[in-house]
């Protein structure tokens, strides 16, 4: 049995900003623009990856959940530990100089860390956590 992942889910507060950072900075493409009422989900994902998405959506929009649920996830969000990526790249050194010249919310330059991996960590426009791994 093999078993892929298709898409991960990260919400977003501002679909233009986020636009900005997944496909501008980072330079993935837009695969979906779907709008609904005063809501707009975004689909990216890598250039020449077209298996693997990121699905950015709109927070705490379930209609089941109260607002100060709703409020918990947005302060959550606001403090970057709700929701988290790690994308990896062949050369971190200049994509964190891209991501830095973009202004990107830097959380940690590129570090050895001791469990053997050498990567950064920026916060996207919404607060999400992404960590950046360099391939071996």
């Amino acid at each position: 049995m093999n078993i892929e992942i298709t898409y991960a889910f990260l919400p977003h507060t501002n679909a233009d900003a986020a636009l900005g950072f997944y496909r501008d900075t980072l330079g993935f493409e837009v695969r979906k623009d779907v709008g609904y009422q005063d809501m707009r989900w975004l689909t990216v994902g890598p250039v020449g990856q077209p298996e693997v998405s990121i699905v950015l959506h709109p927070p705490a929009v379930d209609p089941g959940i109260t607002d100060d649920e709703r409020q918990t996830v947005l302060d959550l969000m606001a403090k970057g530990s709700y929701g988290a990526l790690t994308l990896s790249s062949d050369n971190l050194e200049a994509l964190f100089d891209t991501l830095a010249a973009a202004d990107a919310d830097i959380v940690q330059e590129p570090t050895d860390q001791d469990y053997g991996v050498r990567d950064c960590a920026v916060r996207d426009p919404s607060g999400n956590l992404i960590r950046i791994n360099q391939k071996s």
